[in-house]
């Protein structure tokens, strides 16, 4: 079964962020007058329920162990461990951190006292995301049940301006998306779970739809992120949508399960599909040197042996996730330290990145991460 909480009702209280969060965030963009994009393309990808434990510093030594389901605990040490903290990561994530040191910005190190928190007081999956995209909190979304989302996301929003209608498209590990983004009402297109592939190279796609209908399903719900990924780069080859989502699922699905040695390999790969998706942009001429990637997740995770497992309202630590931006438009500031932020930011930034002011459409969604270059540099 996908995620804890499948139709499962969570209750808790609301994150309330202060005054300093207004410090934190840009100047609203005038509703009047659509300020100059920073970039022509956002991609954005979620690692779901990635912890920025592992983030920022790498993987944790107290589960490397037999007792939680790692198969060989000496090899996953010799592929993962290091002193430093720093070291750890570099060998998780590399190219999310070369990219940060070279050009980009993240948030959530809480080491560095930088704070970034969902406020839909529940901490799983189907709240998560709608938060992420819609710019707000909903109590109304209580489950992971698949109803359709009766809120707006940014990725309908923009679906609905002139010049990007029809070119904003999701491809997602996870079944619920066609009912988080509402795909009958935005008419976005939303390609998730074990569904075929149908956009790109025949051949290649005839290979990928195969493979996947062939290969052993550990979960029914939520396909493995290669395809997904796969399915991604040739809508980006093919189609070239100005606004691409990217949702991977194994990082949760295997926490879940008590494997900490795929929860790792899932971060890596994660990484390495993130990498490809960037060097396939630089191989585009209409992605090139054009496109912001934003990189986020919809819930943290409990901590120690049994709570690293799962998440939500009963389990500190579920309201803290990280995010991360880089490539066009994206101020090079490199590691926050003291900030405080929102997951409900991101959507007001995917917008914000091309132009838009995401917030005139509803007064509940929330300004913007400060990442954006202003007049092309930091």
């Amino acid at each position: 079964m996908k995620k804890g909480s499948l139709h499962t009702r969570w209750t808790g209280p609301m994150i309330a962020l202060g005054a300093s969060v207004l410090l934190n965030i840009l100047p609203a963009v005038s509703a009047q007058e659509p300020a100059s994009p920073v970039a022509e393309n956002v991609v954005l990808i979620t690692l779901d329920g990635l912890r920025g434990e592992e983030v920022f510093t790498g993987a944790d030594q107290r589960l490397m162990i037999k007792e939680l389901g790692v198969a060989d605990p000496e090899q996953l040490r010799r592929r993962y461990w290091r002193e430093s903290p720093e070291e750890r990561r570099n060998a998780l994530m590399p190219f999310l951190w070369g990219r940060v040191a070279a050009e980009g910005w993240i948030a959530g190190d809480v080491d560095r006292d930088s704070i970034v928190t969902v406020t839909n007081g529940k901490y799983f999956s189907y709240p998560g995301y709608s938060e992420l995209l819609t710019g707000f909190a909903d109590d109304a979304i209580d489950s992971n049940a698949k109803r359709y989302n009766e809120n707006q996301t940014v990725l309908e929003w923009l679906n609905n301006q002139p010049e990007f209608r029809g070119a904003v498209t999701a491809y997602c590990s996870w079944d619920v998306f066609p009912y988080i983004i509402n795909d009958r009402r935005s008419r976005v297109g939303v390609n998730a779970g074990w569904s075929r592939l149908t956009v790109g190279d025949p051949t290649r796609l005839q290979v990928l739809n195969f493979a996947a209908e062939n290969l052993f399903h550990q979960w029914d719900g939520v396909r493995y992120d290669v395809f997904t990924t796969s399915g991604a780069l040739e809508a980006m080859r093919s189609a070239a949508p100005r606004v691409l989502y990217v949702s991977l699922g194994e990082t949760d699905d295997w926490a879940h399960a008590g494997r900490y040695d795929r929860y790792l390999l899932s971060a890596e790969q994660n990484d390495r599909f993130i990498r490809q998706l960037w060097d396939s942009a630089q191989q585009i001429p209409q992605y090139r040197d054009k496109t912001a990637f934003l990189i986020a997740t919809d819930h943290g995770r409990g901590d120690g042996r049994e709570g690293w497992k799962s998440h939500g309202s009963n389990l500190p630590g579920s309201e803290r996730i990280w995010l991360a931006a880089f490539g066009a438009g994206i101020a090079a500031r490199g590691q926050d330290e003291g900030g405080r932020f929102e997951q409900a930011q991101v959507a007001a930034t995917v917008a914000a990145v091309l132009g838009f002011d995401f917030q005139r459409s509803d007064a509940r969604i929330a300004a913007p991460l400060p990442v954006l270059a202003v007049g092309g540099s930091p």
